[in-house]
């Protein structure tokens, strides 16, 4: 005989849920089902691909795109007629639906289970080598509309106040740069392209390319850079840079740049 309850509670427990709204139920997560008091209708049930559970006394039930506790609610109405006040129990204790969708030239593109909470942030360290990446015009779709755009202050900078929860169903977009390659030619002892990373200066580019030759005149280097559909030139003097420590001559490249070094007799 089950005993008289006078309302009905309802609890929700999601140890796995990664998401920043309610979890939806999707097909092959698993389900603990219980009813207080009832071990003949307590069962754990896996979510079909018709998007249902069997649940004892009840048989086939709907359970994908509910949330944990609108099933609830829903299996409290369904089990009036068996139960006198039941108190219903739906625990998310496995997830298969949460997935998210990567792709875009600067990445391997994939789909990502989640089986947690998972941030950007997180998601990024697990996809891998992202230095081909062009983060700065990536950016997040969900239910259609961008959320998030430029995850460069977040990954390269460790701005982490710019990170975000990612949620079921988001698709990411990280394209490769069009131009990623830095060139350095003219009096330098090794002229040659090199791959773009954050942070390279002006002067790790030189070094890169063999430092200055014998008649390089090391206060006349120009960087050419395209910008808003023109070429602009940035004067820089290595020379004041290295003698008198001035370190705004120390420019800060971007992909896509040129350097040339200018040579001269004296």
């Amino acid at each position: 005989m089950i005993k008289k309850i006078v309302t009905a509670a309802f609890l929700l427990l999601v140890p796995l849920a990664a998401f920043g709204g309610d979890y939806v139920i999707g097909d092959g997560d698993t389900l603990l089902v219980s009813v207080w008091g009832v071990k003949e209708l307590t069962s754990t049930a896996k979510v079909r691909p018709d998007g249902k559970i069997t649940i004892p006394a009840l048989g086939d039930v709907v359970a994908t795109g509910f949330t944990p506790k609108a099933l609830q609610e829903a299996l409290t109405r369904k089990l009036k007629f068996l139960v006198k006040n039941p108190i219903v129990t739906v625990i998310v204790d496995g997830i298969t639906n949460s997935k998210v969708y990567v792709f875009g030239g600067g990445v391997r593109s994939g789909v990502y289970e989640l089986n947690r909470r998972t941030t950007l942030l997180q998601l990024l360290c697990q996809i891998g080598d992202v230095r081909i990446a062009d983060l700065q015009r990536a950016y997040i779709l969900r239910n259609g509309k961008k959320v998030k755009e430029d995850f460069s202050k977040l990954f390269t900078e460790g701005d982490v106040a710019d990170d975000m929860t990612i949620e079921t169903n988001d698709v990411i977009f990280i394209p490769a740069y069009t131009e990623k390659n830095i060139y350095v030619a003219g009096a330098v002892n090794n002229p040659k392209f090199i791959e773009h990373r954050d942070g390279l200066m002006v002067m790790d580019a030189i070094l890169e390319a063999g430092w200055f030759s014998k008649f390089a005149k090391q206060n006349d280097v120009v960087i050419f850079r395209r910008e808003g559909g023109k070429i602009i030139t940035i004067p820089v003097k290595v020379k004041k840079l290295v003698q008198d420590g001035d370190l705004s001559q120390n420019v800060k490249l971007k992909p896509g740049d040129y350097i040339i070094v200018k040579e001269g007799i004296f």
